[in-house]
């Protein structure tokens, strides 16, 4: 299989892809796609620095290696679920509640 080259796309020192120029991560990007149903232009709003070009990319670089990065997001999401829970109540949370201004 030939190694394909994304416009745009660079990797950083852990090996994570980044839109070249940036700290912003491909998977960043997708996950504005995926969460939010963005499209192109509205990422592009939501984010004036970032190029329509780079957006594109890191869109067409996701879709690429959708099943990998899929993978690290739902790794990344077990994490927060394993923090969130080691972490406790928040205080805040329970400061509110005992306010009741929480629901």
């Amino acid at each position: 299989m030939t190694a394909v080259a994304y416009a745009h796309i660079a990797t950083n020192a852990d090996g994570v892809p980044i839109l070249e120029g940036t700290t912003t991560k491909v998977v960043e990007i997708a996950l504005d796609h995926l969460a939010h149903h963005w499209d192109a232009v509205e990422i592009r709003r939501q984010h004036p620095h970032l190029s329509k070009g780079r957006i594109h990319s890191a869109l067409a670089y996701y879709f690429d290696h959708q099943a990998e990065l899929d993978v690290q997001i739902a790794a990344q999401l077990e994490n927060i679920d394993r923090l969130r829970a080691a972490a406790g109540p928040s205080p805040v949370v329970a400061k509110l509640k005992q306010l009741g201004r929480w629901p």
